[in-house]
């Protein structure tokens, strides 16, 4: 059962450090996963550390569930061309609050905030701005 829609806004990303053997990080990309689906931005180049999206994805929110699930995380994503993509580092965003509000007030929305990414090893690399909106599914009751 859909009780809404989760609007998952991408903004930007800066302080991302290069992961090229020739020293420039080009071609950045984020996979944004929520509970099963997954969504790609386009891949922002030549914009140095610093990085521009400004995308929008849609995720159908189906049920509540245990309180480990509703999490939406960002995996930053370098591409390459001649071999596999790397992993530049990921943000884990917890939003089960954020449903639960909206389902008792009708909408619910985290305006744009930074979050740290982190890398493999723990460490931070850079920080991504991200804002989130929910919407309950309207039901109308017939008579």
């Amino acid at each position: 059962m859909t009780i809404g829609f989760m609007e998952v806004h991408v903004l930007k990303a800066k302080g991302l450090n290069t992961t090229c053997f020739f020293g420039g990080m080009e071609d950045p990309y984020v996979l944004i996963q929520y509970e099963g689906q997954e969504h790609k931005s386009t891949v922002a180049k030549g914009r140095g550390r610093n990085h521009v999206w400004d995308e929008k994805f849609m995720f159908k929110v189906d049920n509540f569930g245990s309180k480990d699930k509703h999490k939406i995380i960002l995996k930053i994503m370098d591409k390459d061309t001649f071999s596999a993509d790397d992993f530049m580092g990921q943000t884990i965003i917890y939003v089960k609050d954020l449903l639960t509000q909206g389902v008792e007030n009708g909408v619910s929305k985290l305006p744009p905030l930074k979050y740290r990414v982190v890398r493999a090893d723990q460490s931070y690399r850079g920080e991504v701005d991200v804002a989130i909106t929910f919407t309950p599914k309207v039901t109308y009751m017939t008579s």
